[in-house]
């Protein structure tokens, strides 16, 4: 990742409001294109309502975000926006890759079967060609020998590695996590980042919401502290870490690391 490479994520004064609250108050930030983009903050200051954002599950109230260049949720013609309609949407959608905390797997489904369900049914991959690329993901993120089980045999650990090759096996552009590991027992979180840190190293972009401040510092290229739907601070994951500027962001982290 360089500094000259393109915006693959771009935020220009979002706001979103749910009802009378105001979750995101104008959000400008930018996600180069092979970036590890880290999103830290309370709960409820917004990050999670912005990773939603980027792939169209919340509509904006105001502003500008784009993906890939292209704007998300909206056509523009002139100076006015035109919403997209939900099969336009969903098309672009599925060049976006999302990890949530639940790993909100198929329970009727063995975990080949969830990792080739999406190619099949969206993209009309041919199901060999679909079980193939399946088990090479499950292989990748070291499940192969758990491709026959069923979501009720695994793991949770296993249950998200298996939901990150399903999101995988779509071919994204682009990677949100959403607190990856926030459900998972402590012993479990490892197998989890290791994917993950594989998964930079390949030059994915990648945008996570994430309380592993380990992980930050090491992977991150990028790091932006939220609080009330704003970004308090932003910039690289070691100084921010390390060196906060902002009273906000000093008092976050005496909390949590």
């Amino acid at each position: 990742m360089t500094q000259s490479s393109p915006a693959m994520v771009k935020a220009e004064g979002v706001h979103k409001s749910f009802g009378a609250v105001q979750v995101l108050k104008g959000i400008d930030l930018e996600v180069r294109s092979g970036e590890v983009f880290c999103l830290i903050g309370p709960s409820g200051s917004g990050k999670s309502t912005f990773l939603r954002c980027i792939n169209h599950l919340e509509k904006i109230n105001a502003g500008r975000l784009y993906v890939d260049g292209e704007l998300v949720g909206y056509r523009q013609r002139g100076d006015r926006l035109h919403e997209l309609k939900d099969t336009e949407v969903a098309l672009k959608r599925r060049d976006i890759g999302m990890v949530f905390q639940r790993f909100n797997l198929f329970p009727h489904k063995t975990a080949v079967e969830n990792v080739m369900e999406a190619p099949v049914q969206v993209r009309g991959v041919p199901r060999q060609a679909a079980w193939q690329r399946a088990m090479q993901l499950l292989e990748r993120v070291g499940l192969a020998d758990k491709a026959g089980n069923y979501p009720s045999q695994l793991s949770g650990g296993q249950q998200q590695r298996v939901a990150i090759a399903r999101a995988l096996a779509m071919d994204p552009k682009l990677m949100l996590f959403d607190e990856p590991t926030s459900a998972l027992d402590p012993e479990l979180v490892g197998d989890v980042l290791d994917v993950m840190r594989d998964l930079a190293r390949s030059g994915m972009t990648m945008v996570v919401v994430t309380h592993e401040m380990g992980f930050a510092r090491e992977v991150g290229d990028s790091l932006v502290f939220m609080d009330g739907g704003v970004v308090v601070e932003a910039g690289d994951p070691r100084e921010v870490l390390t060196d906060p500027k902002e009273e906000r962001t000093k008092a976050f982290l005496s909390k949590v690391l």
